[in-house]
């Protein structure tokens, strides 16, 4: 394939971040199986080989199209007994990131057996078969997750079930996961119950237990994956689809609406980047001000849209300055995306995530399960929308996106990035409405990202030089990253053609675009 220039498949395609996920993703289609069945083949299998992203005690989002537009929120809430005062003593003055505490009830399985009894033609044993290949036979670690263990080894020091698995994990090792498979065995004969109020909810209980962790059986049992419309907003001549809260999709939105108001396409580099980024800028302020769990959010996401909201925001920025708002709220994280299409007209696109790389730390050993630390995402300070409390919902990173015309999809699109998310969706939106870029060529591109906690701007290499020097000037704090930057993101997309579907791939991660 030409560097930057997409792939094109004239009946199905799919991506993920690992090669391995992609093949097994590739070999349901290859049997028969559609778009929902093989990015669920995909998701078990990169639960497996790429546990430093997702895995089986993490979240799901997706948005599909099978006619009409639908989107799944598979996010789990904060234990019942577990209250803002009572986390903030066990803590004892030790940031919320990872341990019992960051840990909500995962909502990823629950996830996959709802989109298969909606669309699904192959049963969860079948689609698992690779999963549980790679699981008991192992597989070969590469740089990114021998990378991902010995990066995150001191995060997770004090988790003795954590070290005895990933901690000295090299390039070259055959890493084996006996129980992952046991689990993934278990739930394609018994189903969810097995994990929500089975045998591996009492083990996720008494895991978090000994650590101080207050969930119960009867948190895990009472979890529910939401179906909801995605949120919609015009750009251009298109409509992006984002999902509603508790995910940030409705300030890609906002983003999109304040820069709707300006012709960035004939405007200068520069000028066009500093505009894109303060309206960032503005939006991830938006976002720690105002997204949260519904029930707890004092607006509606809609009012973050309206016209009024979007013109009073477009008139703050000043074209010619950088503005520093009061500093946020990090959402770091690690993740993956996936996306696939097929030809009867079902796309998907999906994320699905750990947070933090591993997650919390706290790994079920009988079942082989990384538990997520969602609940990191909340806020100990009792006036913040997204403050830490019982049964609730954190603000989620997680933003499965697609781009409308006249009403139907045309690019199914999405990235992992924690903070960059949102950021990531608006570059690529501008690159492929505003440029009308090939997809390939936009996945490539250098990118940048705010650090919302000091506003830092931190820029990919090999960015334009000349763009650079005028950002610094316009005053713009910049820190250079080197080319294809992890925390840049990695995006996966797919454009809906009359012939096919062209696909692209992030080059930031060790996946593989593939398709029929």
């Amino acid at each position: 394939m030409i560097a930057g220039h997409a792939a094109t498949y004239p009946r199905a395609a799919l991506a993920t971040p690992h090669y391995l996920a992609s093949a097994a993703g590739a070999a349901v289609l290859a049997r028969g199986g559609n778009a929902v069945d093989a990015i669920v083949g995909a998701n078990l299998a990169l639960g497996v080989v790429a546990p430093y992203f997702c895995g089986y005690g993490g979240d799901i989002f997706a948005v599909v199209w099978d006619g009409e537009l639908h989107g799944y929120l598979g996010s789990g809430r904060s234990p019942a007994a577990a209250t803002l005062e009572g986390v903030r003593d066990a803590l004892a003055g030790t940031p919320l990131l990872v341990g019992p505490h960051s840990v909500t009830v995962p909502g990823v399985i629950a996830g996959w057996f709802e989109l298969l009894e909606r669309w699904g033609t192959m049963s969860f044993g079948e689609l698992a078969a690779d999963a549980i290949r790679f699981a008991r036979d192992g597989f070969t670690i590469t740089p990114m997750p021998a990378l991902a263990a010995q990066g995150f080894s001191g995060v997770y020091r004090d988790f003795s079930e954590w070290q005895a698995v990933y901690a000295g994990v090299a390039v070259g090792d055959v890493l084996s996961q006996e129980p992952l498979a046991r689990l993934i065995e278990l739930l394609a004969a018994d189903g969810p119950d097995a994990y929500y109020r089975g045998p591996v909810a009492r083990d996720v209980v008494d895991t978090l237990a000994r650590y101080g962790g207050l969930m119960t059986t009867d948190d895990l049992a009472a979890h529910a994956g939401r179906w909801e419309a995605p949120m919609r907003a015009a750009y251009r001549d298109v409509e992006i689809a984002e999902l509603p809260p508790p995910t940030q999709g409705a300030i890609v939105l906002e983003i999109m609406r304040i820069l709707d108001g300006f012709d960035l396409a004939s405007m200068a580099p520069a000028d066009r980047e500093h505009l894109v980024i303060e309206a960032v800028k503005i939006g991830l302020r938006d976002r720690d001000d105002h997204i949260s769990d519904p029930a707890a959010m004092p607006m509606a996401p809609e009012a973050l849209l309206a016209p009024d909201w979007i013109a009073a925001r477009r008139d703050a920025i000043d074209p010619a300055r950088a503005q520093v708002p009061q500093p946020g709220h990090s959402q770091r994280g690690g993740t993956a995306y996936l996306c696939a299409a097929d030809g009867d007209g079902l796309l998907v696109s999906l994320i699905q995530s750990n947070f933090l790389s591993f997650g919390s730390g706290m790994h079920v050993t009988e079942w082989g399960i990384n538990l997520n630390n969602r609940g990191s995402s909340f806020s100990l300070d009792p006036a913040s929308v997204n403050a830490y409390a019982p049964c609730k919902l954190p603000m989620h990173t997680l933003i499965p996106g697609m781009v409308l015309r006249d009403g139907r999809p045309e690019v199914v699109f999405g990235s992992m990035g924690g903070d960059a998310q949102a950021q990531i969706h608006a570059q690529l939106l501008t690159k492929i409405v505003d440029d009308r870029a090939d997809l390939q060529a936009a996945l490539d591109a250098p990118r940048w990202r705010v650090e919302p906690w000091d506003w830092r701007l931190r820029m990919e290499a090999p960015f334009d030089a000349d763009v650079h020097r005028d950002l610094v000037a316009r005053g713009h704090d910049i820190v250079d990253v080197a080319a294809l930057d992890t925390g840049m993101g990695h995006a996966h997309a797919i454009r809906v053609g009359e012939h096919g579907f062209a696909i692209a791939t992030d080059p930031r991660a060790e996946g593989a675009a593939v398709g029929l």
